[in-house]
C-alpha cells in the first residue's frame, strides 16, 4: 500500500480497438498488478444517476439519458462521431472525473505496481506524465477489425471510423516504452507478459 498521496510505480497500458487490452491487463492481475480501468470508471460515471449525468443532462439535454438515468450511449456514439465539437464538450465533463477517480483508486492499490488501462492514453495527452512506463498492446489493423466485427457485430465501415479516432498504430508504437504483440499463439502471449512483469519488479522502486 502507498503512503497518503504518494502514487504507486504505475504502468499505462493501451491499444487500438480490438488489439486485446483487457486480455492483456487479466494477465497482468494475474500476477499481482493491480489494474485500474478507465472504461469500467467511464461505465461507472454514466451509468444510471451516475457522478457524470447531472452535468451530461445539463450539457446535452434530457433526450441524452436513457429512461434508467444511464446516459443514452448510442444516440451520444451517433452524435459525438458526426460532431468534433459535441466531442470536445463531452470529454471536457468526463475526461477530468474519470481521472481523478483513476488516480484515487491508484493510490489505493495494494498490488505489485499498478496498470492504468487508458484505450486513449497518447491520445488524451496527460497521461503520458502520469505513468513510469507506456505499454501497448499492438496487432495489425486487419486483425483488429476482424475481431471488433466478430465481438461488436458492428460493420468494417463503422470499426474504420472508430479507429480513426485513435492514434495511428505507428504513433502509437513511437509513443510506447514496451510493446506486447497480440496476434499469435496465448503461450507467446504469457511470455510476453511474463517478461515484462519482472522487469516492472525489478524497476519499481
Amino acid at each position: 500500500m502507498t503512503a497518503a498521496g504518494k502514487q504507486p510505480f504505475a504502468i499505462g497500458l493501451t491499444g487500438g480497438i480490438g488489439s486485446g487490452k483487457s486480455t492483456v491487463a487479466d494477465m497482468f492481475a494475474a500476477r499481482g498488478a493491480s489494474i485500474i480501468d478507465t472504461d469500467v470508471i467511464a461505465h461507472g460515471m454514466t451509468a444510471p444517476h451516475g457522478p457524470a449525468m447531472p452535468a451530461i443532462v445539463a450539457e446535452f439535454g434530457p433526450g441524452f439519458a436513457d429512461a434508467s438515468g444511464a446516459m443514452d450511449r448510442a444516440r451520444m456514439r451517433q452524435l459525438v462521431f458526426g460532431d468534433a465539437g459535441a466531442k470536445a464538450r463531452l470529454e471536457a465533463i468526463l475526461h477530468p472525473r474519470i481521472r481523478d477517480a483513476a488516480l484515487a483508486a491508484g493510490a489505493a492499490a495494494t498490488g505489485s505496481y499498478v496498470i492504468y488501462a487508458v484505450p486513449l492514453l497518447i491520445e488524451s495527452g496527460t497521461w503520458r506524465a502520469r505513468v513510469a512506463r507506456l505499454l501497448a498492446v499492438d496487432c495489425p489493423e486487419e486483425v483488429q477489425i476482424a475481431r471488433v466485427m466478430a465481438r461488436s457485430h458492428l460493420p468494417e465501415a463503422q470499426v474504420r471510423a472508430i479507429m480513426a479516432t485513435q492514434v495511428s498504430r505507428a504513433e502509437r508504437l513511437a509513443a510506447a516504452d514496451d510493446v506486447i504483440v497480440n496476434h499469435a499463439e496465448i503461450d507467446a502471449l504469457q511470455a510476453q507478459v511474463d517478461r515484462l512483469h519482472a522487469i516492472y519488479l525489478q524497476i519499481r522502486w
